[in-house]
């Protein structure tokens, strides 16, 4: 595989959550031309409480016509490290704040035209606090155990992609705590 280099870009549009480049590139002597959604990356938070719900929001996305159920998350601000970004963002959209917070892993929803890149962070001990929206948001928080989500997820009820990620990584860390755990009492 060979890189493909940059000959020129341009920027289309800049707003003030994304911005819009255009890149004209070589790739194996060919002139291409690539449009790429510049943005600055994002957190996610899957919120366990000590009984083991995920605490989950419930918020209308226009770009799907509808409201979703998702785990919570949001736009880093200039300068805001991930951890920073997670512990607010979970304030702002549940009202909880997390004693324990773990980065999970990261990942790109969409590498093909996006450079937004998402870590993915487990809060636990969560300890009730004022939900703390931002004036364009308007947000239920919904708690449910993760066989209810997989429930919700089977009947395609759940399609926000860093929620499916998260519920599978979660699902993932509980079977091997599990398998650790069994191993260990024989």
């Amino acid at each position: 595989m060979s890189d493909e280099e940059i000959v020129k870009a341009e920027t289309l549009y800049s707003g003030s959550v994304v911005s819009l480049l255009r890149y004209h590139v070589s790739l194996r002597g060919r002139r291409l031309v690539r449009e790429v959604v510049k943005h600055a990356g994002a957190v996610a938070v899957i919120p366990v409480s000590d009984k083991g719900r995920i605490i989950m929001v419930k918020q209308h996305r226009l770009p799907a016509g509808r409201s979703l159920l998702e785990i919570p998350a949001g736009t880093r601000r200039v300068g805001e490290d991930e951890e920073e970004c997670a512990r607010r963002e979970l304030l702002e959209e549940t009202g909880y704040r997390a004693r324990v917070l773990r980065k999970a892993l990261s990942f790109y929803p969409s590498p093909g035209y996006s450079t937004e890149k998402i870590t993915l962070f487990l809060a636990e001990g969560l300890e009730e606090a004022e939900q703390r929206l931002e004036e364009d948001e308007a947000i239920e928080v919904v708690e449910k155990t993760l066989e209810e989500a997989f429930e919700m997820l089977r009947k395609g009820l759940i399609e926000d992609a860093k929620t499916i990620i998260g519920l599978y990584w979660l699902a993932e860390q509980l079977k091997r705590t599990n398998a650790s755990g069994d191993a260990g009492d024989q």
